[in-house]
């Protein structure tokens, strides 16, 4: 079963350490760190992705930055409450890592596949230049009856193809995991800069339908 359940959340990023590892949480006796992992994409910019890193697997007391790594994992959530109300919460969990002594021009940095359940409905508009964007919400099943929830955006035809899935339908995506700045209105004076983190989708398809191993009633808006 476990087996069977990390194949349905599969990630590969490449890129240069550019925090120190920060702690997160410890269980079992096993600490947990943050370090964020910068990915280059086609174009001139890049995504700054936050994995998250067991000390088990390498030296978290050791200052790693500039170096380059290439880490296979999953995409996580996770609800942290702040202000009264939930905000989802994602990184990359590593199971393995490996530095790297060049990234050839070649290499696919950034690479994400899911399979997983539609959990909210579709959200589809266009931008003022009429280009077509879809919202989806992926719910992925984790072992002992957990699951992750994946914001997930399409574009153009995916776009269309994406706005007539229903919740509960299972879905499967290729993409990318990319970064996007945005500001968060506090209260009347008061805005503050955060980063959402989503995939990016450029294969989708529909499967055969199933059943989520936990409800989306916590989710944040």
């Amino acid at each position: 079963m476990t087996d069977k359940v990390i194949e349905n959340n599969q990630v590969t990023v490449m890129g240069e350490i550019v925090s120190a590892f920060s702690y997160s949480h410890e269980i079992f006796g096993e600490g947990f760190y943050m370090v964020d992992v910068k990915c280059k994409r086609l174009s001139e910019s890049y995504d700054i992705i936050p994995v998250m890193v067991s000390e088990r697997l390498i030296d978290v007391t050791g200052d790693y930055t500039g170096a380059l790594i290439c880490v296979i994992g999953q995409f996580r959530s996770y609800n942290r409450h702040e202000e009264h109300k939930n905000r989802l919460v994602l990184s990359v969990f590593a199971r393995e890592i490996g530095f790297i002594e060049e990234m050839e021009e070649s290499s696919k940095t950034n690479q994400i596949f899911l399979d997983g359940y539609i959990c909210k409905e579709p959200v589809y508009r266009k931008t003022p230049l009429g280009r077509e964007i879809a919202d989806l919400l992926l719910a992925v099943n984790r072992p002992y009856g957990k699951s992750d929830y994946i914001p997930c955006i399409c574009w153009g035809r995916n776009a269309r193809y994406a706005n007539q899935f229903k919740v509960g339908e299972r879905c499967a995506v290729w993409g990318r995991i990319q970064s996007r700045e945005y500001m968060k209105k506090l209260d009347e004076d008061n805005v503050e800069k955060r980063i959402a983190f989503e995939v990016s989708v450029s294969k989708m398809e529909l499967g055969e339908g199933g059943e989520i191993e936990e409800n989306c009633q916590d989710l944040p808006n």
